[in-house]
C-alpha cells in the first residue's frame, strides 16, 4: 500500500474532526440542519487551518447518500470521491493556474450542466484572490444566480484582494490560526494512534513553530520522524527547525533582571554557536516580554497566554521581579533593537547592544549584590512630595537658589544614575528627554513628539514625585519639573501597529491606536 503524508493521513473527514474552527463548524451544522444554505461561501484565513478539508467536508455534507447531513457516512460512493478529490461533481480548481477569463468562461458554460450523480454541483475554487478582475467580473452573475443544484465554495490567505462585488455575493467565514494547545492535543492523538516515542516537551516547540497552522505541525512531525532514529528528543527538534528553547528565554531573562551582562552576552553568544537564527530569538524574546506583560496583568491566564499551565506558572513569577514599566521599556528597546536589524547587515551587533542595555547599569547599585527576590530592588521606595517637603521645617529645604541649565545638563548622568536606584523605568523614560530651560526654579524638559508615552508616564503623581525628590536631593532646592512635547519627531518604527507586543494587544483587547496628532 502506497505510503500517505501526515497532512493527508490526518485531514478530517467529518465536522466534528475539524480542530480549532468551532465557530464554523456550529453555523454550516445549523445552515444543513435548517435548510438554509447560501449560493457561495468565502472561507478566508492563514495556510493549513481547514479551509480546503472543510470545503471536502460541505461537499460531503451536501451530496452523501445520506444526506443533506451533518455527518456523512464516509462509506458511499459520492462520500469516497469527494475524499479522493476525484468526484465528478466536486470540481476543485487552482484559483492560481486557473485565473483567466477564458478559465472562467468554460466554467461558466459548464454550471448549466446537472450533476452527474449527486445532488449539487459544487466548485471549490482555491487561492480564489488569485483570479484576475476580468475573471472575478465574468462570474458575477453567474455567482449571484447560479441553477439551483449549484454551489460554489471559495477559499484565500487575503481575503482582501477579493474584489468587494464577489465578496457581497458570498458569506464569508474566517477562519482562525489553530492555538498551541490545539495543535498539541492534536499531535499527541497522531503520536498515540502511529506509535511513535516522543519526549513530551517536543510538542511545544512543534507547535510554536508551525504559527497556528495545523498541517504545518503535522509535516514538521513526519519529518521529525525520519530524522530521528529513536524516540524523538527536544534536543533534535531544536537542532532540526533552529528554535530557541522556552528555558533560554527564561535564563537570559533572568540575566536582565540580575542585571548580569557578561552573563547575558555569554548566554546570547552560546545561541549563536548553536547555529541559531538571531533574528528569530530577538523575536522569540518579544514575545517572551509580551508573555511576560500578559502573564503580569492576568495572573497567568492561559487563554491569553497560550502556553501549557506550567510555563504560565514560572511566566507569571518572573513578572513579579519586574514593574509593568520596565516590561514595556524593554519591549520597547527590543522593537527598536528590531528596526535596527533591518537596516544592517549584522543581526548580532545590535542584539548585543540591546541586551547589555538591558542588562548593565551605568551607575553600580548596592542592590545588585543582594539576592534576587520578587520585586526586592525593584520595588518603587516611598517618596515624599515635594509639597510636603516645602511645608514640612524639618526636611532638609534651603532657600532657593539660581540654579542654571548648564549645571542640570552637567549632572544629568548623575541625575540618571540616581533615578534608577529607585525606579529604573523612570529613569529610561527620563533618559529620552533633553532639560530646555529652567525659569525660578521650574525646569522644563522636553521630549521628541512621537514620545508621549514617557511624558505621560513621567507625568504621572508618583513618577513625578520621584523625579523631584532626586533633583532635591542633589541640588538642595525644590525644583518643580514640567514635561512638553517639542516638535521634533525621533525616527522609530513605522506605524505602532507594526509593533508585535502591540499587535497582540490590540488584537487581544479589541482596541485602536488613536494618533493624537491626528486629531487634533
Amino acid at each position: 500500500m502506497a505510503y500517505t503524508v501526515f497532512a493527508l493521513k490526518w485531514r478530517p473527514k467529518g465536522f466534528d474532526e475539524i480542530v480549532g474552527q468551532r465557530h464554523i463548524v456550529l453555523t454550516l451544522k445549523s445552515q444543513i440542519q435548517n435548510n438554509k444554505l447560501a449560493n457561495a461561501y468565502l472561507f478566508a484565513g492563514p495556510r493549513g487551518v481547514g479551509k480546503t478539508s472543510t470545503a471536502r467536508i460541505l461537499s460531503k455534507a451536501l451530496n452523501c447518500k445520506e444526506g443533506p447531513t451533518i455527518s456523512p457516512c464516509q462509506r458511499c460512493s459520492s462520500c469516497i470521491e469527494i475524499s479522493q478529490a476525484r468526484s465528478l461533481d466536486v470540481i476543485e480548481i487552482d484559483g492560481a493556474s486557473n485565473r483567466c477569463i477564458d478559465d472562467i468562461r468554460i466554467l461558466r458554460e459548464n454550471v448549466k450542466f446537472a450533476p452527474v450523480n449527486s445532488r449539487f454541483k459544487i466548485y471549490i475554487i482555491d487561492e480564489v484572490h488569485m483570479l484576475t478582475s476580468e475573471a472575478f467580473n465574468a462570474l458575477l452573475k453567474t455567482l449571484e444566480e447560479p441553477p439551483e443544484f449549484v454551489k460554489f465554495i471559495f477559499a484565500t490567505t487575503q481575503p482582501h484582494k477579493v474584489l468587494p462585488t464577489i465578496l457581497s455575493r458570498c458569506q464569508r467565514f474566517d477562519f482562525r490560526r489553530i492555538s498551541n494547545m490545539e495543535i498539541i492535543t492534536q499531535l499527541e492523538k497522531i503520536v498515540k494512534e502511529e506509535n511513535i516515542e516522543i519526549d513530551k516537551d517536543v510538542f511545544l516547540a512543534i507547535a510554536k513553530s508551525s504559527d497556528g497552522s495545523l498541517r504545518d505541525a503535522e509535516s514538521v512531525l513526519e519529518q521529525l520522524t525520519c530524522f530521528s532514529k529513536g524516540k524523538i528528543s527536544l534536543r533534535e527538534v531544536i537542532s532540526l527547525l533552529g528554535l530557541v528553547e522556552q528555558e533560554v528565554l527564561f535564563q537570559i531573562t533572568d540575566k536582565i533582571i540580575h542585571k548580569d551582562a557578561q552573563g547575558a552576552l555569554a548566554l546570547f553568544n552560546t545561541i549563536i554557536e548553536e547555529g541559531k537564527d538571531a533574528g528569530l530569538f530577538l523575536n522569540h524574546l518579544i514575545e517572551h516580554f509580551r508573555n511576560l506583560m500578559i502573564a503580569k496583568i492576568t495572573h497567568a491566564n492561559t487563554k491569553l497566554i497560550d502556553l501549557p499551565e506550567e510555563i504560565c506558572q514560572r511566566l507569571l513569577e518572573q513578572s513579579e521581579a519586574l514593574s509593568l514599566e520596565e516590561i514595556f521599556s524593554t519591549l520597547n528597546l527590543l522593537v527598536n533593537t528590531y528596526e535596527m536589524t533591518k537596516r544592517l547587515d549584522s543581526l548580532r551587533i545590535p542584539l548585543e547592544i540591546a541586551l547589555v542595555k538591558l542588562s548593565h547599569d551605568k551607575k553600580v547599585n548596592s542592590y545588585l549584590n543582594l539576592p534576587l527576590k520578587p520585586k526586592e530592588h525593584l520595588e518603587d521606595k516611598p517618596v515624599t512630595p515635594l509639597k510636603q517637603i516645602e511645608k514640612n521645617p524639618s526636611l532638609p529645604n534651603q532657600p532657593s537658589s539660581n540654579i542654571t541649565l548648564e549645571e542640570i545638563k552637567n549632572a544629568w548622568d548623575e541625575i540618571i544614575g540616581n533615578l534608577s536606584k529607585i525606579k529604573m523605568s523612570v529613569a529610561t523614560y527620563l533618559n529620552e528627554g533633553s532639560p530646555l530651560h529652567i525659569h525660578t526654579n521650574v525646569l522644563t524638559i522636553s521630549f521628541p513628539k512621537n514620545y508621549l508615552l514617557h511624558k505621560e508616564s513621567l507625568e504621572r503623581k508618583e513618577n513625578k514625585a520621584i523625579v523631584e525628590k532626586v533633583f532635591l536631593d542633589l541640588f538642595k532646592t525644590p525644583i518643580r519639573i514640567n514635561f512638553i512635547l517639542s516638535k521634533e519627531i525621533i525616527e522609530r518604527p513605522q506605524e505602532k501597529e507594526e509593533y508585535p507586543f502591540i499587535k497582540s494587544a490590540l488584537e487581544t483587547f479589541r482596541g485602536r491606536v488613536v494618533d493624537e496628532a491626528k486629531d487634533k
